[in-house]
């Protein structure tokens, strides 16, 4: 199986790394990046190119509903997995317009960052609430 290019997004340092190390379980998956906000994530998705992007929607200066936006335009084949604090069907629903793959709750991280990055891998949505 070719490896898969990933960029994490995400401003909360202990997250952010518990996501890169939960990660770095799956040797399909190369960690191409991270960036902690809006402007750095665009800035490195453009540059990077990745195949699957982890966005929280809670991001500072920039929301990653704006994020997954702009990434719609300026990389469009990248399939974007959100992360939230929030399991509300309108920001579920807001995900999936914004062309989302998956959501995560992060409270349940643990239990579903894998599954969820397995199916958007294999061509399937995934969205956990």
């Amino acid at each position: 199986m070719a490896s898969k290019r990933v960029l994490v997004v995400d401003d909360f340092e202990p997250f952010r790394e518990f996501v890169l190390l939960t990660l770095a379980e799956r040797p399909e998956l190369e960690i191409i990046g991270e960036a902690s906000d809006g402007p750095e994530a665009i800035q490195k998705a453009v540059e990077l190119k990745p195949d699957l992007i982890l966005l929280d929607l809670g991001l500072p200066t920039m929301n990653g509903i704006e994020v997954a936006r702009r990434f719609r335009e300026l990389v469009p084949e990248s399939r974007i997995i959100f992360f939230s604090q929030e399991s509300s069907v309108d920001l579920v629903e807001e995900a999936r317009r914004m062309g989302a793959w998956g959501y995560v709750v992060k409270a349940k991280a643990r239990s579903q960052l894998l599954p969820t990055v397995d199916a958007v891998i294999s061509g399937k949505e995934s969205f956990r609430s």
